[in-house]
């Protein structure tokens, strides 16, 4: 496994999140790590907002990157801290403001906390019934075996085959599935 953000960005199915989280948490890079608690911690605390709005990677980056120490043990520890302080402290509906570490440095908390009044985050889609699920299916079912996985099992995982077969393809296409009607299907390398 890659311990450099672009080569781990080149490889299958990984995203900037994960290239960046494995880097940073495995490897002890000093790369910045941003997920939606990262994103509340540094709209309330830095920018004085109630909400971080949308997400701006560039940005959220950038404004993590300027608050990362430059030692890789105190950055691992940074990053950890800012999703672990945005999921149990700094929470979206019920912040925990007499509990936060880093109250007095808060800015939201320092403006009175403010409203926030800029665009709305879109909403995640859901994932009972979308794509994300029956792609999880079918992955879930593949590293469960030790053979190439019939194609009639992988019908049977899920009843809309327009929707069944467009995650599959979306599988094979992204690299983390392999095979084909006739042989099975696997996951890249797991079977010989």
């Amino acid at each position: 496994m890659p311990d450099d953000v672009d080569a781990l960005l080149a490889l299958p199915g990984i995203g900037d999140y994960t290239a960046r989280a494995v880097a940073a948490f495995a490897y002890g890079k000093p790369v910045p790590v941003v997920d939606v608690n990262t994103r509340r911690v540094l709209a309330r605390a830095v920018a004085g907002q109630g909400e971080a709005g949308p997400a701006r990677t560039r940005a959220d980056l950038a404004a993590m990157q300027e608050l990362l120490p430059s030692d890789p043990a105190e950055a691992r520890a940074f990053n950890a801290g800012a999703m672990e302080l945005g999921q149990t402290v700094c929470v979206a509906r019920t912040p925990r403001c007499e509990a936060c570490p880093i109250a007095e440095l808060c800015a939201w908390r320092a403006a009175g906390y403010p409203d926030y009044d800029g665009p709305a985050a879109p909403r995640q889609a859901r994932f009972e019934g979308s794509d994300r699920q029956v792609r999880g299916l079918i992955m879930r079912e593949l590293r469960h075996s030790d053979t190439p996985v019939p194609a009639e099992v992988v019908e049977s995982l899920w009843p809309d085959a327009v929707q069944r077969e467009r995650a599959l393809a979306g599988l094979l296409a992204d690299g983390l599935a392999v095979g084909s009607p006739e042989a099975g299907f696997s996951l890249p390398g797991s079977v010989s």
